[in-house]
Parts: C-alpha cells; structure tokens; sequence
C-alpha cells in the first residue's frame, strides 16, 4: 500500500471537472484508496466519490485535490489551515500561479506523491478579527475597500506601535507573498517570491503623497485603523466581501506561517508561472513548445475550448451550442503563440469532441471552414446545412 489511503476533491463551482473527477476515481480504484467529496459540489457530477462535510473531509483525507484555478485553490487551503495535509492543485481551464499539474499529468502525479517524490512548499496565511468579532484568514490578501458613494478609504498604518502612514485611497491590501501576484500587483505592488516570510501593504489609487508599498518583517505588528475622515469600506478576504469596518474601527493583522502545505514536483519555478501569467516581456522569451505539448480543455461556462501550453491558455475556439449542433465561431491564438499548430490543434479537439457527442458542426469561423476542406476524415461531423466555405 502507498502513502495515500484517502483523497479528498474540492471542485471549481461551474468549470467541468468530470474528466479529472474520472481520472482520479480510476487511480484511487486501482489502489484501493477512497475518494472522498463536498455533498453539493459532486451530486452535480455523476462520479464515485463519497459525500462527506468539510470537517469530515479535512479530518479524514491525506491528500486534498483542487480542480479549478487559483480561487479554488485558495478555498481548499483555507479548508485545511494549519495542518500539514498537503493540497495538489490541478488545472481545470487556465493556468494560476498555485496549481501544479495539467489534466494530462494528473494519474502520474497522484502515484508521485503516493511514492512520496515531491516536496511541498509552506504557505503562509494572513488573519485578523473583524468588527463583529469573526476571525478570518486568507491566503492571498485582506483588503479594505471604498463602498461606492461612501468617499474614499481613509486608513492609518501602524506598525509595531507607532503610526507609519494615513493613506487616503480606493483600497489598502496586505497580502502575503503568495498574494503578490493579485490585488497588490494591480496597485503596484512589488511581485514577491513566496518562499520570503512577511506582509506586503500597498494602496490601490492613492490619493496621498506618500504612495508606496511597505514590506514588513513576519513578526512585526501590524495595525489598520479606519479614520474617523473615511468612507465606509468592505472588508474583502481573498477577495470575497466579509463585513465592513467605519471610521474608528481597528483591524489587528497578523501572519500564520506555513498554514497551508502546496504540492510542487519541480517542473517549474514561481517566477516562470509568474512571467508566463503575467505577461512579463523582455529578455526572457515564452517557453518553447508546439501542439503536440498542448491541451485543450471545454471551458464550457465561457463557451470556448481554450489550448493549455504550459498550464497557459494561448488560444481559443468559441463555439454555440444547440439542436444537436455545435457552432464554431471564432478560432484565435495570443500573437506570442502563433507559429506553432495551436490553432489546428484547437480545431481538430472541436471537431472530434463534436463526433463524440454526436453533435454536427456548423463552421462559421474561417479558419475551421479552411481546416474541414484540407482534413476530409472530418466531414461526417459537418452539419447537412452547412458547408465548408
């Protein structure tokens, strides 16, 4: 028996997971290892996992898989806060900087960590007590931000005892490394590696004269107090509005290190999904690679088939659905990705994924009209009332 006897799943909510759900359940069967599931997130999915609440879930599993992107990643790390039960994150649609492994590689990683060939990367979380005495984490950030209509946030930064700054903006994030890349990044913030113990704090749209972000050491103490001048201000926690604070509240932040244990193979860097994700140009160039190192994944909600090279969505395919018919719209790949075949790659996926829904296309797009004229094994999937132009 391996190192795994439990597997615990926590699902994108609206992103198709079956094929990952299916591709685990298979390994689990094959090792006699149980998979467990939220009730409302894998009754909408017809699969073998066993229903179980959170606190049975984090109690009873070795090993937690996230399949989404970073939001559900971030959800299953709060989850499992302080314990050393480690979290894989798998990428269900496009590429975040927590995940680990594409869909393709998901059987062969599950028995790498099975045979314990890994190493997990500590992640620190950042906590504070709201006003109505709730007590909250995040992994990525705690910000307090201008209500529409309520005047901009005026908050005091005050560190260990002494008053640093009163900055009067849209928002004022403290992230924690790991949430360099979000919230603080588009304000300006410094991308920070997430091995590097500390919190960031940055203003969003600073209305002050002094609008610079503050590193500060993991142990100092760090105060933000809502002015008596400032509007009333949200209190998002990774994002995702927790209460609200008005002038004269007080929010204590602390940091929790290693609160959440993340699964890396060693495959790739923090700064090579970070360069990749965001777009960083210069020196260093987008990763060689063509079709033949590509995945295509259905992101149904947005009604795209989008092709994953390196975790990164480098082109789409839109497409309509109905009657019995699938309309392919529009194929498009980012300009740093032409050249290499993604884009028949994209059209082949369609064409077949249609054949296995027996489904017949309608080719409206250009490029998949030209692709069905030069690769006739196709034609049985092309709609009666169609025709390739």
């Amino acid at each position: 028996m391996g190192m795994i006897e439990v597997v615990g799943l926590v699902l994108h909510p609206r992103r198709d997971c079956g094929a990952a759900i299916d591709a685990i359940v298979d390994w689990a069967a094959s090792r006699d290892v149980t998979v467990l599931g939220l009730p409302d997130e894998i009754t909408r999915i017809d699969c073998k996992a066993v229903p179980v609440s959170a606190d049975e879930l984090v109690e009873r599993a070795g090993l937690l898989v996230s399949l989404g992107g970073d939001g559900t990643m971030l959800r299953t790390m709060r989850l499992v806060e302080g314990r050393k039960t480690p979290v894989l994150g798998v990428n269900v649609g496009r590429l975040g900087f927590l995940a680990e492994v594409d869909l393709p590689d998901l059987p062969s990683a599950l028995s790498a960590i099975d045979e314990h060939s890994y190493t997990v990367e500590p992640r620190a979380a950042v906590r504070t007590v709201l006003p109505d005495g709730t007590e909250v984490s995040a992994f990525n950030d705690i910000a307090l931000v201008r209500v529409p209509g309520s005047g901009l946030a005026g908050i005091g930064i005050t560190v260990e005892g002494s008053t640093f700054v009163n900055y009067a903006a849209d928002a004022v994030i403290v992230a924690t490394p790991t949430g360099s890349t979000a919230y603080s990044f588009s304000a300006g913030g410094p991308i920070v590696s997430p091995n590097v113990e500390g919190l960031l704090v940055s203003a969003a749209a600073a209305h002050s004269s002094f609008n610079r972000s503050l590193m500060l050491a993991a142990g100092e103490h760090l105060a933000l107090d809502v002015l008596p001048t400032s509007g009333r201000v949200a209190i998002e926690v990774d994002g995702i509005v927790a209460g609200h604070a008005t002038g004269g509240d007080r929010l204590t932040i602390t940091q929790v290190p290693g609160a959440a244990q993340v699964i890396r193979f060693g495959r790739t860097s923090f700064y090579e999904r970070a360069r990749r994700k965001l777009r960083v140009e210069g020196s260093a160039q987008v990763a060689p690679g063509g079709a033949a190192d590509a995945t295509v994944v259905d992101s149904f909600e947005h009604s795209r088939y989008e092709i994953l090279l390196g975790g990164e969505v480098a082109g789409v395919l839109t497409y309509r659905r109905g009657d019995g018919r699938v309309e392919l719209l529009h194929t498009e790949v980012d300009q740093a990705y032409e050249g290499r075949g993604l884009a028949g790659r994209l059209a082949a996926a369609a064409l077949t994924d249609a054949r296995a829904r027996a489904t017949t296309v309608i080719p409206t797009c250009p490029f998949v009209a030209g692709y069905l004229q030069r690769h006739p094994e196709f034609r049985d999937v092309l709609d009666p009332g169609a025709a390739p132009r």
